[in-house]
């Protein structure tokens, strides 16, 4: 959804995950940890050359891009663009555990797929191609209804999807990165990061998105902020109650303090788990 709002402006150009690029120095790495040692001098330049040359080609524009891992490589990315901005979304956790759910399950998005594979720095190939072949093996041939991993990678996630619930590993995933952005974010100027969570922005979205247009210094037409009213939907918070009941009870105890920590109350969740 940001991304396509952000790619109404006429002054940015979206760029739908640039994850392979991210990840030049250090594309076999078991989690999605970068640091700025990571950022080396030639992972730097490179990483730098790959925005420009994309700059270049959509006019010039600024380039907003929304690499969900990103929120584990925060000193990475500052260390490679110091000049950037950032749009921290939070979203409450069991709504995310609904969506999430659904887009680890198996879909093959050819389109996605063969961009990916233009973008990729060619050398890597072969490293993409190994998941691409394990992913169709699981699901063609083992008939397994999930990737083999989907979404964020904290330090651990491989040993936890032996142990424990898909949805227990979803909620880890998100309390892994709101821990980790909030060590990281309090390491930046204050000026520079606009936090947000996602239930407000639904509510009211063309204010909200005002604000965050004055934050990255972008104006609105009036044709823009009617595009953006017309695109959001605020319905699907509630989802999760499709799941297992069983399995939230577990999932619970695994985001009630962070959830708290943003300000999420919790009470109507242990309401609907008790009855």
């Amino acid at each position: 959804m940001f991304h396509d709002i952000f790619n109404l402006h006429k002054d940015v150009e979206s760029w739908y995950e640039p994850r392979t690029i991210w990840v030049y120095g250090a594309p076999g790495r078991q989690h999605d940890r970068f640091t700025e040692e990571d950022a080396t001098k030639g992972v730097k330049r490179y990483i730098r050359k790959r925005f420009i040359k994309h700059q270049k080609s959509h006019a010039n524009r600024r380039i907003m891009e929304k690499t969900p891992s990103n929120i584990m490589r925060i000193p990475y990315v500052e260390s490679i663009f110091p000049e950037s901005k950032y749009l921290y979304i939070i979203r409450e956790p069991f709504a995310n555990l609904s969506s999430a759910e659904i887009r680890w399950k198996f879909e093959s998005n050819w389109h996605h797929l063969w961009v990916r594979f233009l973008e990729c720095p060619k050398t890597q190939i072969p490293h993409y191609l190994k998941r691409f072949l394990v992913d169709r093996y699981r699901h063609y041939i083992l008939r397994k209804e999930y990737f083999s991993i989907w979404g964020v990678r904290y330090a651990g996630i491989y040993n936890d999807l032996k142990k424990i619930s898909l949805e227990e590993l979803i909620c880890k995933q998100w309390v892994a990165c709101s821990k980790q952005a909030e060590e990281d974010f309090a390491k930046i100027d204050p000026s520079k990061i606009m936090a947000i969570r996602y239930e407000d922005f639904v509510e009211n979205p063309v204010e909200m998105y005002r604000k965050i247009a004055e934050h990255f210094n972008l104006e609105l037409t009036e044709k823009v902020e009617t595009q953006i009213n017309n695109m959001v939907d605020s319905g699907r918070q509630e989802k999760w109650k499709r799941l297992d009941k069983d399995v939230l009870k577990r999932c619970l105890p695994i985001l009630k303090d962070e959830m708290e920590k943003h300000g999420y109350d919790t009470s109507s969740i242990e309401q609907f788990l008790a009855d």
